[in-house]
């Protein structure tokens, strides 16, 4: 399944790009709590994608849903969170950041718990679809009161924390996913949210000015590109998360859906350079940074998300590891990222961003190369130095990234950038884990064919085999030599099956270092905006 989601907005550097100011301006302590209360949201909203993917297994069993139908659990969570992630901006101006954050808050607090009381499988797809409308709220606004609330020199560390929401949380679920349904039951990675909720709503609740609603902006909405994109965005979700698995092209449902996302999103686009008033600025695309930054981001959330789904699957499939085992091989892509996100800020200020940027995809990209010569002994032993690798490169990336990108964006466009930003590493991610599936599924049909042909039983060491393996069964209680026979040759399949699922995985590590190189290369193309080497934290 899927997983994917953090968000950039961009009046970020419309602030940091004007004039350097003598001396940054004071933040209160008010002003800090809404920030941080703000971005523990966006954290508990990413960290539920994963913390629910790595018990999905468990939910699926508990509320008899089959393999293919339990998907949707995690599905409806992330169409609903890719449709809202645009609307926030605007759905903030017309009901005012603090009623509108506040309100998905607290239903996304409610509805952790509905999900956890669920006794069937349409009731956790409705009740997860709604959640996850509120929680791809949470996300953007974070990002939100970080860039309207703070002074520019106070900007990257805000974007530092908000980096442990974007790529602490995804590398972190499964490990906390996995020791609560071991432990206390898949329930608790529900109930888990209730706790640090009701803190964050506390937060927000103190923090937060109450400011006039403006509901007169529903009659100016562009509801034309709200419809359109929403119905593209739904459908092209559905597709990348369940083309895999219903053959893509050959499923008449995946043929349809793709016909709708191309037809709406492409109204949607033509609608939004034509409109007045558009939902999305996306004429932003044209800028330089924004451009290649949106690119590099694209490609992030491929590498990203593609790699908290493949391991877990490595590990699963091939090692037998349980959910609690696989979580604590992850911790270490999460954890080290604890220490260096808060360094990041000080990072920018003595460097130029794009070096930093440069230097964590080039960690990031050769975390995944260090994985693609696996064997059947590669387990959490070798996955150890990879895994602190790509926290590393993970940690440099994401602040800086959105800070360059989205440098000089005019406040009137913050919410465009927002949207467009965000929305594109959630595709990427999307994307990554849908290619993932079907590059496994494909590569391990290829190295079974090249495999098969070298274990004939024409070859010596293939009847010799096969006889070890044959008399290994009549001597543990098969007395029928047929049998046992039989179960050789089984044997002997499933052995050339998991080595060829070796082979594959491995392809699938190098695929995401290639796409990471390619991020690199986009970041080659960025401008430098000066004012980050002067403007860190003060």
């Amino acid at each position: 399944m899927s997983t994917l989601q953090p968000t950039v907005n961009a009046a970020s550097i419309a602030n940091i790009a004007a004039p350097a100011a003598p001396a940054t301006p004071a933040v209160s302590a008010k002003t800090w709590i809404a920030v941080i209360g703000a971005t523990l949201g966006a954290f508990m909203a990413v960290l539920n994608i994963q913390i629910v993917n790595a018990s999905l297994a468990d939910i699926q069993g508990a509320i008899g849903a089959g393999i293919d139908d339990g998907g949707w659990i995690s599905t409806s969570y992330l169409i609903a969170e890719i449709v809202v992630i645009p609307l926030s901006g605007w759905l903030a101006q017309v009901f005012s950041i603090r009623i509108y954050l506040l309100t998905n808050a607290v239903l996304f607090l409610l509805l952790s718990a509905a999900c956890a009381l669920a006794q069937d499988l349409p009731q956790m797809i409705v009740l997860r679809a709604v959640q996850g409308f509120t929680g791809g709220v949470l996300i953007p606004m974070a990002f939100t009161l970080i860039i309207t609330l703070l002074p520019r020199g106070k900007q990257p560390v805000g974007l530092a924390l908000f980096a442990l929401s974007a790529t602490f949380a995804p590398a972190i679920g499964p490990t906390i996913g996995g020791y609560l349904t071991e432990n206390f039951g898949w329930e608790y990675i529900f109930y888990v949210n209730l706790v640090p909720g009701a803190v964050m709503v506390g937060m927000l609740w103190y923090a937060l000015e109450a400011r006039p609603m403006k509901l007169a902006l529903l009659r100016e909405g562009d509801w034309a590109g709200i419809i359109t994109m929403a119905i593209g965005l739904s459908a092209l979700q559905t597709v990348l998360e369940e083309g895999n698995k219903d053959d893509w092209f050959g499923s008449p449902f995946i043929v349809k859906l793709s016909a709708i996302a191309v037809v709406a999103l492409t109204t949607f686009f033509i609608i939004e350079l034509t409109v007045k008033k558009p939902l999305l600025n996306l004429r932003l695309l044209a800028r330089r940074n924004f451009g290649f930054g949106m690119l590099a981001n694209f490609l992030l959330g491929v590498a990203l998300y593609g790699s908290v789904f493949i391991l877990p699957q490595y590990l699963a499939r091939i090692q037998g590891y349980n959910a609690e085992q696989i979580g604590m091989v992850l911790a270490w892509t999460g954890l080290p990222q604890l220490v260096l996100i808060p360094l990041v800020p000080r990072l920018m200020q003595k460097f130029d961003a794009r070096i930093v940027i440069g230097v964590g995809f080039v960690l990031f990209s050769a975390s995944n190369f260090m994985n693609i010569y696996m064997t059947s002994d590669y387990a959490a032993d070798q996955l150890l130095w990879p895994n602190v690798v790509r926290a590393i490169g993970q940690a440099l990336v994401m602040a800086p990234l959105s800070a360059v990108a989205t440098a000089g964006i005019e406040a009137e466009n913050a919410g465009s950038a927002s949207g467009l930003f965000n929305m594109m590493r959630n595709l990427g991610g999307a994307v990554g884990i849908a290619l993932l599936q079907t590059v496994l599924t494909k590569r391990e049909q290829y190295h079974s064919n090249v495999l098969m042909q070298s274990v004939s039983v024409f070859e010596q060491a293939t009847r010799t085999r096969l006889e070890q393996l044959t008399q290994y069964f009549v001597s543990h209680g098969i007395l029928d030599r047929a049998d046992a026979a039989h179960r050789a040759y089984v044997a002997v399949g499933r052995i050339v099956q998991k080595q060829a699922y070796i082979f594959a995985f491995s392809d699938t590590f190098y695929l995401l270092g290639m796409a990471l190189i390619i991020a690199l290369i986009a970041v080659f193309f960025l401008k430098k905006p000066s004012h980050l080497a002067r403007d860190g934290a003060h």
